[in-house]
């Protein structure tokens, strides 16, 4: 090969480098700050083929998509000084390169401030409740709140914050025996309350009835000493009727009830004179009491 022939070949091979050292092409999901000597020159967004100084300026690729962060998991204390094991993520977009690029720099570092940003507006939002709020509803209200902190300080390193939510919230492993040790206690406590109160109002009845059956009891005891008061008078009152039709029969008729009572039963056997008054109505038309069989 003769001498213009390789002088020749390395001014195309000169040119071609030169020249894929200048050219660059920007992709649809790219964006593009152009550097000298760590100097911003100027900023592109639009596809397409752009050219730069050779070995003098670089070009800083920048993704205009999506980006997803899962955040490192932080331990936050609550108001009540419960700890908290939160896991968050965020989904962000690149939205101003230059910002971004004079700010963190780089993807890697900006994920470094997404942990500081996290974990600072979660120390604001729940440290500023219970844990029992945690727990409500209120959780969404609380939520809220958090990504409009996150969204509000991230603008100031050039990206949108997409999305940025509380992927779980736990316990300690030691805080949750502790909070579940206590937890058991308190219904142990309730449950001794519960049948306290209870054993109280049963013997409250217990002494209502009792006090009831008392007052029934006696009632009915009174109105039966009444009613056996008016019954005696009554019959007392027949007896003396009876009497005073007819004396004879009547003292015959108390003498065989006498008898009826007081000889009751086949063994029973009675001891005293034949001429005793109570066996005067067995005498003769003389008085004189029956022979003796």
């Amino acid at each position: 090969m003769s001498k213009k022939s390789i002088i020749a070949l390395v001014i195309v091979v000169a040119g071609l480098v030169v020249t894929a050292s200048a050219a660059f092409t920007v992709r649809e999901t790219e964006q593009v700050l152009v550097l000298r000597f760590g100097e911003v020159q100027r900023s592109i967004s639009e596809p397409g083929l752009n050219f730069k100084l050779p070995f003098i300026d670089t070009a800083r690729f920048f993704d205009k998509r999506v980006l997803d962060y899962d955040a490192t998991v932080q331990e936050i204390p609550t108001a009540d000084q419960k700890q908290l094991v939160v896991n968050a993520f965020a989904r962000y977009r690149i939205v101003n390169q230059l910002d971004f690029y004079t700010t963190v720099g780089t993807e890697f570092n900006m994920e470094q401030r997404f942990d500081a940003l996290i974990n600072s507006a979660l120390r604001r939002v729940l440290g500023e409740v219970q844990l029992s709020v945690v727990l409500t509803p209120e959780r969404a209200r609380l939520m809220e709140e958090f990504t409009r902190i996150v969204a509000d300080e991230a603008k100031d390193f050039g990206v949108e914050v997409v999305d940025v939510r509380i992927k779980r919230i736990d316990l300690p492993a030691e805080n949750s025996k502790a909070i579940f040790d206590r937890m058991s206690t308190q219904r142990e406590q309730e449950a001794r309350l519960v049948r306290a109160e209870g054993d109280k109002e049963s013997k409250r009845i217990r002494a209502e009835g009792d006090k009831r059956q008392r007052v029934i009891v006696a009632e009915a005891q009174r109105e039966a000493e009444i009613l056996r008061g008016e019954g005696d008078a009554e019959a007392q009152g027949l007896y003396n009727n009876a009497y005073g039709k007819n004396v004879e029969f009547f003292d015959f008729w108390r003498s065989m009830q006498a008898m009826q009572k007081g000889l009751s039963g086949d063994t029973t056997t009675y001891v005293g004179p034949p001429d005793s008054d109570f066996f005067r109505f067995f005498r003769d038309e003389t008085g004189a009491p029956p022979e003796s069989q």
